[in-house]
């Protein structure tokens, strides 16, 4: 963005440490952090709170990353999916009629909206992380494929890396490698406000 323009406004709800946001402020956005659990090390303005009721007036873009335990394959293993919340469709109806862009794991595709699949590998990070994301009004844009080869990356979220290897190869390296985990890597989010913007 040049000098003396204004930035658009984006609200990170469910925000978690800031992987999503940094991207986004990258791409040329003021960030705007709601969560509901303290947030010490979120790199931008932020707001402990719900993000199902906080105030979505004054923002250009709303991004929502609501829990993924519903779907995530960890918590399927576990065998524990359905005592965790799915807020797929809830977060949708709350965000209708504003642009918006709602981030979930691959296993939550049958409850978004022909969302677009990001990929670690198709930004050169070292990270085999995918996560889908619906964004209204749909994004039309051609990304390449993910180009994973046996032993190219890291698969297990930072189970066997140290802290600072993982967090750097996530491109979070404000956060904790706990954090890290739940985190998307802000190549994503960066690409996906470039193209918003448009």
């Amino acid at each position: 963005m040049g000098t003396g323009m204004v930035r658009p406004r984006l609200l990170d709800l469910f925000c978690g440490a800031g992987g999503a946001a940094m991207g986004y402020h990258r791409a040329g956005f003021d960030i705007i952090g709601v969560d509901i659990a303290p947030q010490p090390r979120y790199p931008f303005e932020f707001h402990q709170g719900d993000a199902m009721t906080f105030d979505l007036a004054g923002y250009d873009l709303v991004h929502a990353s609501p829990p993924c335990q519903h779907y995530s394959r960890a918590t399927a293993w576990r065998g524990d999916r359905a005592i965790h919340p799915d807020l797929i469709a809830a977060v949708r109806d709350r965000l209708a009629g504003r642009r918006y862009v709602i981030e979930n794991v691959e296993d939550a595709a049958s409850e978004l909206r022909d969302p677009i699949r990001l990929c670690g590998s198709q930004f050169g990070l070292r990270v085999r992380s995918h996560r889908l994301f619906e964004i209204s009004p749909p994004l039309f844009s051609l990304m390449p494929p993910c180009h994973h080869r046996r032993g190219d990356g890291v698969r297990d979220h930072g189970g066997t890396q140290t802290e600072s290897a993982y967090r750097a190869m996530m491109g979070c390296d404000w956060m904790t490698v706990h954090e890290a985990r739940q985190a998307i890597p802000p190549a994503f989010t960066e690409w996906i406000g470039e193209h918003v913007c448009r």
